[in-house]
């Protein structure tokens, strides 16, 4: 699990089985890289969020079937980032 923050939401309109229901957010890490998840829980721009990846994250959204492989796990309510 990674702890990562929302900067905004993906619109697509077009997607693959699998995928048809699920709102996205877009990703930052610590390190400033940009990811795409699932997000399940209801995340808005500016939260603190930990992800579950790889075949975890198919299973983090609560369908094994989701074409996924990074699932937002939960909104944080504290945290520190400077530790």
């Amino acid at each position: 699990m990674e702890i990562m923050q929302v900067t905004g939401s993906l619109v697509c309109s077009q997607r693959v089985p699998g995928l048809e229901h699920w709102n996205l957010r877009v990703l930052r890490s610590p390190k400033g890289k940009l990811s795409v998840a699932v997000d399940p829980v209801g995340a808005s721009p500016g939260n603190w969020v930990f992800t579950a990846s790889g075949s975890a994250a198919r299973f983090a959204c609560g369908n094994p079937e989701t074409h996924t492989d990074l699932t937002i796990g939960g909104i944080i309510d504290f945290w520190e980032p400077d530790g």
